[in-house]
Formats: C-alpha cells, structure tokens, sequence
C-alpha cells in the first residue's frame, strides 16, 4: 500500500511543477509585447528547471519524513536569447539613440510549452485518478 501512496507522492510533485511551468508560460506571454528604454529594464522569457529526484524528503500520514521520488523544481532561469530592439525614436521610452527594447520571447516555443504543460498536468491528474481507483478496488476485495 505504500508504493500506491508513492505514486500520489511523484503525481504531485509533477502536477506542482507543470503548473509552475504554466504559470511562467503565461508570464512570458502577458509579457511579451511589454517595451522598455534599456536592457536591463527588459522582460526576458523565463523557464522553469526541473529534476527527477529519488531522494526527496516529506511526511507520511503519521508525520513521519519519508524518502519519497519525485520532480523538483531547481529553480527559474532567464534566457540568454537576445532582446529585440527597434529604431523608434519617437517612442516615449527610446533611449537616447531612439532605440526600445522588447522581450526575448518566442510566441510559438511559449505556446508549444503551455500545449505540452497542459498535457503533462493532464496525464498526471489521470495518473492519480488510476491509483485513487485501484485503491478503492483493493478496499473492496475484502467485502
């Protein structure tokens, strides 16, 4: 029984990063036309860094810590792409040379992340659901 309780473990670790995946999809998208007079001001797109870890720690249902595999999120990284700039010296933020700078984000990548993102979520909630069933089938073998 606690292998299936294992598999809630890993789905959820899962479904925690892939909406941690959504979330920086959607950033990058709702700031993707966004303008600024420098590149430091500038949006840069944003991807989430995943790990599987075989070794994560947390709590069985007695409070227990418990070795439990799973995804972890390493962290959020910026991209190295370059910025795009236009020559638009009447712009109210062109810098001095009349140039603005604009995201680094790719619509299509970022559109392909959120279809693969959302398909992710979507096999680990069905992941769950398997082993919320087959538990309950284990239950009623006993009636």
């Amino acid at each position: 029984m606690s292998s299936l309780f294992n598999v809630f473990d890993i789905a959820g670790s899962a479904l925690s990063a892939q909406s941690l995946r959504l979330n920086t999809t959607a950033s990058n998208l709702a700031n993707a036309d966004s303008v600024a007079g420098s590149e430091e001001k500038t949006y840069k797109a944003r991807q989430p860094v995943f790990a599987a870890s075989l070794d994560m720690v947390s709590q069985d249902l007695f409070g227990d810590n418990v070795d439990t595999p799973g995804v972890k999120v390493l962290g959020i990284v910026e991209s190295d792409a370059p910025l795009k700039m236009d020559y638009q010296p009447n712009h109210p933020k062109a810098n001095e040379a009349g140039y603005i700078y604009k995201p680094n984000v790719n619509l299509m990548e970022e559109m392909a992340n959120m279809i693969s993102a959302s398909r992710s979520y979507q096999v680990n909630v069905d992941v769950m659901e398997s082993a919320k069933t087959l538990m309950q089938k284990t239950l009623n073998l006993g009636q």
